[in-house]
């Protein structure tokens, strides 16, 4: 076979359109210029330190910042904190309780206003009721749920007192959720009786029982009535002993829990890949590393304004890219979410547009999947609806081609909004890659430069950096 006598791997893209950020944007952006570029180019690993003390509140200090011994890093060593801690308590503490946390919106077209101080009791009495259930500090908790309020609230009382979650998706086969239950050898369950999409009842309690079968350490399952409660009359088997509903457990649980201060490098979560093994290979984020770079990148690639904003990511909280920016990042900084049950198509192909319009929405956050889906609906579904209060659009999950990226900006942001391309993928757990500063103005379908405090080099399998253009297929 002959030897290769160029490239194998060629760069074909050239996109040397640019759109700049109008000037109004610039004027309030918090990362106007490239002063936090400067800061972390001088010293990195004082740049998260700073990130990690202004960003969170923390129990006790660390002692060192960064022990890096590839391929594996902690971070913030010795130091504790609580992450429910500081996505709810602190806010309230802050005076902002009243503050919305969540704007929840059912498929079928019932809301829920859940403020900060609401989520927080919430949290509270289901962390007393999981604590009841015989869950302690590095236990291991599933979740499969529909996209409701009760989900969040799941994943942060496992936060309050230590017991890493699981969050499997509600789309997933009883086979994935017993392979993943397995896995992680969870103690407890937390699912609903269903959830609804294209304006029926999707059923989660059926995919539960099959899969309990092959689940040995699940001692308990608490059954949120979501479809039951809102229209729907399947009847939904409940093993006795083993199976609980949610509002009965919850309506005698104490209302208040203490956090409890966590090791930085307590598990928080796992969360399954596919990846290209038969096999889910588990993820595993800590607490104290994860929280600031969660914190950090959502507030400053969203040009997070916590007393104004009202945000949107438009992703599932089954994968990772709602965990850190529809879950952790938004309610660590304090902002105001939108959070949707249900398909774009449904009871209208313009429901997302509707949800803008209603809530006020001024950041949205979605994949380029669902972007090509709107265009080939139309541009006259978004240019029914008033989208003028939205300043700054993200991309998520896939490359975004330049055709779909200026639609987006043109018919979504009205030719004025940012648009925010962010590379990153669930071993990150937050974003490496984005626009995040005023100059250079990014490119369609360009995700531009490393954020500040991170290096990116693409390598070949000896470690060493390969020039642009350079590179050799398999």
């Amino acid at each position: 076979m002959p030897e290769p006598t160029g490239p194998a791997i060629e760069d074909y893209l050239l996109e040397e359109r640019t759109f700049p950020p109008p000037e109004d944007f610039k004027e309030q952006s918090l990362a106007a210029g490239t002063f936090l570029y400067d800061e972390a180019a001088r010293d990195d690993q004082g740049f998260w330190a700073r990130q990690a003390a202004d960003l969170l509140d923390w129990d006790q200090e660390w002692h060192t910042i960064c022990e890096w011994e590839l391929p594996f890093a902690k971070w913030f060593v010795g130091g504790t904190l609580n992450v429910s801690y500081n996505c709810l308590d602190r806010h309230v503490e802050a005076g902002h309780g009243e503050r919305v946390a969540f704007h929840w919106e059912g498929e079928p077209g019932d809301t829920r206003t859940i403020t900060y101080a609401d989520l927080l009791a919430e949290v509270c009495r289901l962390a007393n009721v999981l604590k009841g259930l015989g869950v302690q500090r590095g236990d291991r908790v599933a979740v499969y749920m529909p996209m409701i309020p009760e989900l969040p609230a799941a994943l942060l009382a496992c936060a309050r007192i230590g017991a890493a979650h699981s969050v499997v998706f509600g789309g997933f086969s009883a086979d994935a959720l017993s392979d993943r239950i397995n896995d992680a050898e969870a103690k407890v369950l937390i699912t609903a009786d269903g959830g609804w999409r294209r304006g029926q009842a999707a059923l989660l309690k059926p995919t539960v029982d099959d899969a309990l079968t092959s689940t040995p350490s699940i001692e308990h399952v608490v059954v949120v009535a979501r479809t039951s409660t809102s229209g729907d009359d399947h009847d939904i088997a409940m093993t006795e002993g083993r199976d609980h509903w949610y509002a009965d457990l919850m309506a005698s649980a104490d209302a208040t829990c203490p956090p409890e201060p966590m090791d930085s490098e307590q598990l928080l979560y796992l969360l399954y890949t596919s990846g290209t093994t038969a096999k889910p290979k588990g993820i595993m984020h800590t607490s104290g590393g994860y929280l600031t770079q969660v914190a950090f990148t959502h507030k400053y690639v969203f040009d997070i304004h916590p007393h104004t904003d009202v945000y949107w990511c438009a992703a599932d909280i089954g994968w990772v890219t709602g965990h850190s920016y529809i879950v952790y990042g938004p309610l660590a900084n304090g902002v105001t979410s939108v959070l949707y049950e249900g398909t774009p198509d449904t009871p209208a192909r313009d429901r997302w547009w509707q949800i803008v319009e209603r809530y006020q929405v001024t950041k949205l956050y979605t994949a380029p999947t669902a972007i090509r889906t709107f265009m080939k609906w139309g541009s006259d579904l978004p240019g029914g609806r008033d989208l003028s209060s939205l300043k700054l659009l993200g991309s998520v999950g896939e490359p975004i081609n330049p055709e779909a990226w200026i639609w987006y900006r043109t018919h979504i942001g009205g030719g004025r909004c940012p648009v925010v391309d962010t590379w990153w993928q669930t071993e990150t757990g937050a974003i490496m890659i984005s626009p995040c500063r005023a100059p250079p103005p990014p490119a369609p379908g360009s995700a531009t430069f490393p954020l500040p405090g991170i290096s990116a080099e693409v390598v070949d399998e000896a470690g060493q950096p390969v020039a642009k253009g350079a590179g050799t297929s398999p």
